[in-house]
Formats: structure tokens, C-alpha cells, sequence
């Protein structure tokens, strides 16, 4: 496959969540700011990334849109998420933090506002609220949770009026998370997997570098090709060094094995969360 026909594909690879369409595979901004979370974004909006996570807490929303604007790719091909912090969930400074996210982004809208833990604020109901707002506002296109226990989500659905497309959660082969991908696939909804590679860990794992070695792949495209081929799982992947980019967008091309995607979903081991903090972390399922 040629470096455009890639391209395209990861521009046009998405997943259909009621009328949003959610790139598969989205660049993880976390830790990173400045002119060179800038310049790393402008090489992966380039090699044809459309879909950027960041959030208010990250502080580099300003960069984002910078990195936008001097990428030469249309605001409209390029899907944004972005997360509301906790300090500004209660009703008298929702609104005005989304305003200043879109200042930063500098956009007229949102594609995706998440809240982004479910505690640390106030209560889910009038998180939802917020949202909902935003959404009525005509400032946000599509909304969703982060960190979200099953029954957290499940209470954010019934709650909320515009239909919530998305948990972002921490998603990586030593992470079960199936009690979680069961709920979204039976609420037409999505899991948005922060965390992939595990801080590192999937590349000194045997099992994982054996399949990459006889896919003839990289790890870390393993890893990305084993959560998108899950039906309804976008993938972030995260890299600060922009030879990386080409080799993280080439999961398109092939498919992992049943027996490849069952032996991968079996690596989980406890206490392998990683992303925990006890103010903010609800009872994990």
C-alpha cells in the first residue's frame, strides 16, 4: 500500500456511533506541549491522522489548534475530542470552560467534549447536564464520559438527552476490560482505549513480540490492530517522535487471526491498572 493510499484510509477508517463518526484511530496528546507537541502533530495530522485526544487538564488545547491551523488540513477533516475537568463541572463554569477549550482550539465547535472523571466535581446528573448544554448550544457536536465505571455509563445514558457515543477508558492486552466492552456493545455505544501500549510494558512482553514477529509487524501495531478489531473500540495511540508516526498508522492493511485475538485477550493479569487516582477513580469493575 502506498503512503497515500495509507493516508486515506486512516482518514476514512471511523466507526458509526448513532450520527457520529469516530476515527478509529486517534493521536494522544497527554505530556505533551509546545512547540513540539506542535510540530509532532502537524507530522501525524500530515501522514494522514484525523483524530486528536486532548482535554482541558492536559494544558496544551492552545498547541492543538496551532498545530491545526499550520497543518494545512481542513478544520472539518480533523475530528477533535477534548475533556471538561472536573473543577469546571458544576452549571455556573461548564459553559465557560467550553468557550475557552474553543478559544484555545480555535474553533467555532467541538467534535467530541467528554467529561473526564466521574468524581473530583459534582454529581453524573448534572455532568450530563453540561454536556447536554454544550450539545443544545450548538458548541459540541457529540459527547461522551471518561473513566466511567459499567454502571456509571450505564446511568449516563439513561440520563442524558443527546446520546452518549463514547467511554474513554484505559485499554491495554494486561487491562481485562471485558466487563466494559461487554456494556458498550450492548448500548451502541464505544470504548475509546487510552494507554495502549502499557507505559511500555507490551514491548518487552514474549507473547505479543512472537505474533508481531510472524505478522511481520511492530508491537505496538499489534496492539492498536488487536483494539480496533474489536468492534467497537478506537484506538489512541501516543508517540513524541515523528519517525514513529508512518509505522503507527499502518494497521489497516492487515487483520489479526481469531487465534492471534484470542491469545492477546488473554495476557490480562491483576493489578495491572495503571492510570488510578483515588480522588477521582470510581469503583473500577
Amino acid at each position: 500500500m502506498s503512503t497515500e493510499e495509507n493516508n486515506s484510509q486512516i482518514a476514512t477508517e471511523t466507526l458509526a456511533v448513532g450520527e457520529a463518526r469516530i476515527p478509529r484511530l486517534g493521536f494522544g496528546t497527554y505530556g505533551m506541549s509546545g512547540s513540539g507537541l506542535q510540530k509532532i502533530l502537524v507530522s501525524a495530522l500530515q501522514a494522514g491522522f484525523r483524530h486528536i485526544d486532548t482535554a482541558q487538564m492536559y494544558q496544551n488545547e492552545a498547541d492543538v489548534g496551532e498545530a491545526m491551523r499550520k497543518s494545512g488540513v481542513a478544520r472539518n477533516d480533523i475530528f477533535v475530542t477534548t475533556k471538561i475537568w472536573v473543577a469546571n463541572y458544576p452549571t455556573s463554569r461548564f459553559m465557560a470552560s467550553v468557550d475557552e477549550s474553543l478559544r484555545h482550539l480555535q474553533s467555532d465547535y467541538i467534535d467530541l467534549l467528554l467529561v473526564h472523571w466521574p468524581r473530583g466535581g459534582v454529581g453524573i446528573d448534572e455532568q450530563i447536564e453540561g454536556l447536554n448544554k454544550a450539545v443544545d448550544a450548538g458548541k459540541v457536536r457529540h459527547i461522551g464520559v471518561s473513566n466511567f465505571n459499567a454502571d456509571m455509563l450505564r446511568t449516563a445514558l439513561k440520563l442524558s438527552k443527546h446520546p452518549i457515543v463514547t467511554n474513554q477508558v484505559e485499554y491495554h492486552p494486561f487491562l481485562d476490560q471485558t466487563v466494559l466492552v461487554r456494556e458498550v456493545n450492548a448500548r451502541n455505544t464505544s470504548l475509546m482505549a487510552y494507554c495502549g501500549m502499557a507505559v511500555g510494558r507490551v514491548f518487552g512482553d514474549p507473547a505479543l513480540t512472537e505474533i508481531a514477529q510472524r505478522n511481520g509487524r511492530t508491537i505496538a501495531q499489534i496492539v492498536l490492530r488487536w483494539l480496533i478489531q474489536q468492534p467497537n473500540v478506537v484506538a489512541l495511540s501516543r508517540t513524541e517522535k515523528a519517525e514513529r508516526i508512518p509505522d503507527n498508522t499502518r494497521i489497516f492493511d492487515f487483520e489479526l487471526s481469531n487465534v492471534d485475538m484470542e491469545a492477546i485477550g488473554k495476557l490480562h493479569q491483576p493489578n495491572s491498572r495503571i492510570v488510578n487516582p483515588p480522588h477521582l477513580a470510581p469503583a473500577w469493575d
